[in-house]
C-alpha cells in the first residue's frame, strides 16, 4: 500500500510540474521561464523537478508541449463533435478557443505556437513535439471533414489551413485583446468549408 501511494503521489508532484510549465510558457514563453520559478510556482523542490526531468528545461518543455496538444485536442473535439456539419463545428471551435482566451484575461494563448517560434533552430526535440502536435490537431480536423465527404487530399490540405488560421487568429487575438479575430476566422473558415463541400463529387 505505501509503495502505491507513494507511486500516487509521484505522479501527482510531475503533473502538477507539467500544467504548471505549459502555464508559464503560454503566459511568458519558453525563454522568460525559468526552472526556478515552474519549481515555486508547482509547489515542488528543484530536486524533483530534475528528478522527473534529468534533462532538464528542454526536456520539461518537450512535456509541456504535449500536455498542450492534448488540451488543444480536447477543445477541438469538443467543438468538432457539437455539431454535424464540419463548417458549423469549425466556426463552433473558434468560438470554443475565443471563450478560453478571453476568460484567461488574454494571457493564456498556445504554448506549443509559443514555444515553437521563440525555439527554432535550438531545439530538435522541442521542434518534433511542436511538430507532431500540430499534425495532431490537423488530422482531427482533416477526420471530421472526410466523415463529411470530402476527399482524402482535399480533407488534409483543407485541415491544414484551418489550424493554421485558428493559430495566427488566437495570437492576434491575445494582441488585441478581442475575441474578433477568431469569430472573423470562424465565419471564413465556415464559407471556406461550405464551398470545398458543394464542390465535392
Amino acid at each position: 500500500m505505501r509503495t502505491t501511494d507513494q507511486q500516487a503521489a509521484a505522479l501527482g508532484t510531475r503533473e502538477r510540474i507539467v500544467r504548471t510549465t505549459a502555464r508559464l510558457l503560454q503566459r511568458q514563453g519558453y525563454e522568460g521561464t525559468g526552472i526556478k520559478q515552474i519549481a515555486r510556482e508547482a509547489g515542488a523542490t528543484l530536486g524533483s523537478v530534475y528528478h522527473f526531468f534529468p534533462g532538464g528545461k528542454q526536456e520539461l518543455a518537450v512535456a509541456a508541449i504535449q500536455h498542450g496538444d492534448q488540451e488543444f485536442a480536447e477543445l477541438l473535439r469538443e467543438g468538432l463533435a457539437a455539431e454535424d456539419d464540419p463548417a458549423e463545428a469549425i466556426a463552433g471551435c473558434t468560438r470554443l478557443l475565443a471563450a478560453a482566451l478571453r476568460e484567461s484575461g488574454w494571457a493564456e494563448g498556445c504554448p506549443v505556437t509559443a514555444t515553437a517560434l521563440e525555439t527554432l533552430g535550438t531545439s530538435a526535440d522541442i521542434q518534433r513535439a511542436c511538430g507532431a502536435a500540430f499534425g495532431h490537431w490537423s488530422e482531427l480536423v482533416a477526420e471530421k471533414l472526410r466523415t463529411a465527404g470530402l476527399a482524402e487530399e482535399d480533407a488534409r490540405a483543407l485541415a491544414i489551413t484551418v489550424i493554421n488560421t485558428l493559430e495566427g487568429a488566437e495570437t492576434t487575438a491575445q494582441v488585441l485583446r478581442s475575441e474578433e479575430p477568431l469569430l472573423l476566422a470562424g465565419r471564413h473558415l465556415a464559407m471556406l468549408v461550405h464551398a470545398h463541400r458543394q464542390g465535392a463529387p
